[in-house]
């Protein structure tokens, strides 16, 4: 194949991307003139027009009226298998009985004491029942839970430095808002990543703080404990990364990393936010038998109520009940969130919910599959229970670094089908998953599956004259 040839393909292949995604964006606003309104009206009251700036979306944010089951409603009436979980919060999926049960009936009887309830033991027993640690404490977000941890690690060994994996996304306090996402110009050699910090706002002084190693790569944290020795609190990374689709840790990972910190003096975190309650019962730490010193979960836990937990070892929390580190916060356990996350440990997150997810995760990702392979797209499935996504590349990713060579419009692309043919998942490309919850059930998945063929003929339908060029000699 000629260097010219080779170009000509690229830019018909761009081309033709660029189009597809045109074609689509023009039909997404076309349908939602009421969420367009309601932009337009926001950005007067509303920083940058949303409630968050995960919420600004290309075309155009979508606006929500009201959610039933497995499936939500826009404001302009549009209805959606939704896919979209609230970035994995709804595993219950939207107006569960048990839930809306449980939340009624305490609203009834009081929302806020700033005081503990009867349900804060049942909930804490449930986590040490399904996690195996012990002993926890209640915050009310995943950021709040990831801060304690890491204030913990430092409480505890008396040490200042942190390590956390290159591309993880552990909240936005400051500690972790290091090489988050970032760019390869701003990323570091890829032997020795650069603790490059995520937004403005973090201090130079606190990035240096946090060291930054690479998933599934033992040698890149023993080498900055040997650079740091006696300096490194402890490591805090998400067991399964999902700030970048998913990336699973290699066989023996997690075990060996556990081992390398503990024989450093330093202590190890897994992050559950996201993997939590959607993996399985007991999330990653359950699965892969390894247990953290600390464990951070928020997200599903709380049946879509703001709601946080921070477990440990029997050793590491005594630190906190004996007064070593001050784990506090005003609605920590409060009654309305204590009610809701035992409603969804107890009635809603049960082994029968487990195995019909098991049976739907089968379905979409042999059913996605088979429309990759029928269409020869450049992609793979990878699910993780409850959650799932597409990786348009040949071969698995299993850093930040192989991630970022993964082409974005494809996702953006395959986004867009999905919404416009009634299936709401993470605006975000590339970088979230698909949550099936506990009340979808096979047709959901089958608009899903139909929706990807659909984007899969079309881009491999409007690709195939440069197919044929690229595999000329």
């Amino acid at each position: 194949m000629t260097t010219e040839a080779s170009a000509d393909a690229t830019l018909t292949i761009d081309a033709k991307l660029k189009q597809i995604i045109a074609e689509q964006e023009e039909i997404f606003v076309r349908r939602q003139p009421g969420s367009r309104r309601l932009a337009e009206q926001a950005r007067q009251y509303l920083a940058g027009g949303v409630t968050s700036s995960w919420q600004i979306t290309v075309p155009q944010p979508v606006w929500l009226s009201h959610g039933r089951g497995s499936r939500v409603t826009d404001v302009d009436g549009n209805e959606y298998v939704d896919l979209h979980g609230g970035y994995g919060a709804a595993l219950a999926g939207h107006a569960h009985p048990a839930i809306a049960k449980a939340i009624t009936n305490q609203a009834q009887n009081g929302t806020h004491f700033a005081q503990p309830t009867p349900d804060a033991i049942t909930v804490a027993q449930e986590l040490a029942r399904r996690f195996g640690l012990p002993s926890w404490r209640f915050a009310n977000s995943g950021t709040e839970a990831t801060m304690d941890a890491v204030h913990l690690m430092r409480s505890i060994t008396g040490r200042d430095l942190i390590i956390k994996i290159e591309g993880c996304y552990h909240g936005h306090h400051d500690s972790v808002q290091v090489s988050v996402a970032p760019e390869e110009e701003d990323a570091g050699p890829r032997e020795r990543p650069s603790s490059a910090p995520s937004s403005s706002g973090i201090p130079k002084a606190i990035t240096d703080l946090t060291l930054i190693a690479t998933f599934n790569d033992l040698d890149s944290v023993a080498r900055l404990l040997d650079e740091h020795e006696g300096q490194v609190a402890g490591m805090i990374l998400e067991p399964v990364m999902m700030n970048a689709g998913i990336i699973k840790p290699e066989p023996g990972y997690l075990a060996s990393l556990k081992d390398l910190l503990h024989g450093h003096g330093a202590l190890l975190t897994f992050d559950e936010v996201k993997t939590g309650l959607t993996v399985g019962p007991g999330g990653v730490t359950r699965l892969e038998n390894v247990q953290p010193d600390v464990i951070t979960l928020a997200k599903s836990m709380g049946g879509g109520v703001s709601v946080a937990a921070i477990g440990g070892t029997e050793q590491t929390m005594a630190h906190v009940a004996g007064g070593g580190y001050e784990m506090v916060g005003t609605f920590n356990g409060n009654p309305l969130a204590m009610a809701a996350t035992r409603a969804m440990l107890t009635e809603v997150a049960t082994p029968e919910a487990y195995q019909n997810i098991e049976r739907l995760r089968q379905r979409a990702a042999a059913g996605i599959q088979d429309a990759i392979d029928d269409n020869g797209l450049v992609a793979h499935v990878v699910t993780a229970g409850a959650k799932g996504c597409v990786v348009f590349a040949a071969e698995p990713v299993t850093s930040y670094r192989g991630f970022l060579g993964v082409d974005d419009r494809y996702s953006h692309a395959h986004w867009l089908f999905q919404h416009n043919g009634g299936v709401f998942l993470p605006p975000w490309g590339k970088i979230e998953q698909w949550l099936i919850s506990v009340q979808h059930n096979e047709a959901d998945i089958d608009r899903l599956i139909a929706n990807f063929a659909s984007f899969a003929k079309a881009v491999s339908s409007r690709t195939v004259s440069s197919r044929a060029v690229r595999t000329e000699d």
